[in-house]
């Protein structure tokens, strides 16, 4: 798994690309990206799953703490561009219910008030 951070300025937007399966060896790895953005003040997150292929349980788990954490600061995660088998996933497990789901990158960043 691979994950990139850019930052969106004008936005005051993190975006945080994903690459690769999200399961139980690489999940702590997102969790720990997540955190970090979260803990220096980046409460506005979109996780871009463009590029990943797969999540266990171990993602979902990544994902519900992510969202709980950043909109407690008064955030959010949104997910952008998911691929259709992630978001079978997402949805059998009702995550479409709890997190706002885009299109693409920049529908997502847009989406959040200026």
């Amino acid at each position: 798994m691979e994950i990139t951070v850019e930052r969106r300025e004008g936005r005051n937007v993190t975006v945080v690309a994903v690459a690769g399966s999200v399961d139980g060896a690489t999940a702590a790895a997102l969790v720990a990206s997540f955190r970090g953005e979260v803990g220096g003040g980046a409460v506005r997150l979109v996780g871009d799953f463009s590029r990943v292929d797969y999540t266990s349980s171990a993602g979902l788990r990544a994902l519900l703490e992510t969202v709980k954490e950043t909109r407690q600061r008064g955030g959010d995660l949104r997910l952008a561009a998911v691929q259709p088998d992630v978001l079978r996933v997402l949805d059998l497990a009702g995550f479409t219910n709890i997190l706002k789901l885009f299109a693409d990158v920049e529908q997502a960043v847009a989406s959040f008030p200026d």
